[in-house]
């Protein structure tokens, strides 16, 4: 397998920098590491991302996580292994990743579980975060980024 667009950050340039300065964002959020991690893998899942699901699985162990959780982010709804917080924002995330889904967005009960969990600054940063996996996903869907080609930091 071969990406369609060779060295694809050079090429895009300043657009590529500005989604890497999101990137500079969100590591400075208020949102946990482990669970962006947890987010960028669950939304890279559902949009059949192999690239960021290779490098989100892999960033994640790095972080410490372990092969339960891993295992179970597919199914975190029946997996005991996350938290209520984890849950409201892994439910934001795929309902923000699957809008066709719903007539009407994003459902009240999903966002008001989030706000809940998170005070507005973190939730604000955990909106760009679904925002930014879901750009990214589809940058290396379109350009069938190879899987495994990123070796973590």
């Amino acid at each position: 397998m071969q990406g369609r667009i060779d060295d694809l950050p050079a090429k895009a340039g300043d657009g590529y920098a500005a989604m890497s300065s999101l990137e500079v964002f969100l590591a400075g959020s208020g949102v946990p590491k482990n669970l962006q991690h947890l987010v960028k893998l669950r939304v890279s899942q559902i949009n059949g991302c192999a690239f960021c699901v290779d490098m989100h699985s892999k960033h994640a162990k790095q972080g410490g996580e372990t092969d339960e959780r891993l295992f179970g982010v597919a199914a975190w709804r029946e997996s005991p292994h996350f938290t209520s917080a984890e849950r409201a924002a892994l439910d934001l995330a795929e309902s923000g990743t699957r809008l066709a889904d719903n007539p009407h967005g994003v459902p009240d009960e999903v966002f008001e579980r989030a706000r809940e969990e998170f005070d507005e600054a973190t939730l604000t940063a955990l909106v760009m975060l679904i925002a930014a996996i879901n750009a990214w996903n589809r940058i290396s869907v379109i350009n069938r980024t190879v899987p495994g080609s990123h070796t973590p930091r």
